[in-house]
């Protein structure tokens, strides 16, 4: 399995909040950014996305975080697997 690269855990618990609300903004989500679990699952039963949530939520990413994630990147079940993997992603690659 390959890994992701770490990211202080300060940034990426001041981060949390800002990708829930980032999630919640983007996809018109019908829930209070505070009541994400950080550890749920985004896809299924956890949030409920599918992959078309998942894309947007990349064009996100890419605009305000300043990286892109590539849809054929292999580590994308693991960056998208949780709200907390994905916050530790781009705590870890942002250029902003």
């Amino acid at each position: 399995m390959t890994s992701i690269a770490v990211a202080d855990a300060a940034a990426v618990a001041a981060l949390l909040p800002e990708v829930a609300q980032d999630l919640v903004t983007a996809l018109n989500l019908d829930v209070a950014p505070a009541q994400i679990d950080p550890e749920a699952p985004l896809y299924g039963d956890g949030l409920g996305l599918d992959s078309i949530d998942i894309l947007e939520v990349a064009l996100v990413v890419a605009r305000k975080y300043g990286f892109e994630l590539r849809a054929n990147d292999e580590r994308n079940p693991q960056i998208f697997s949780s709200l907390r993997a994905l916050a530790e992603h781009i705590a870890a690659h942002r250029t902003r």
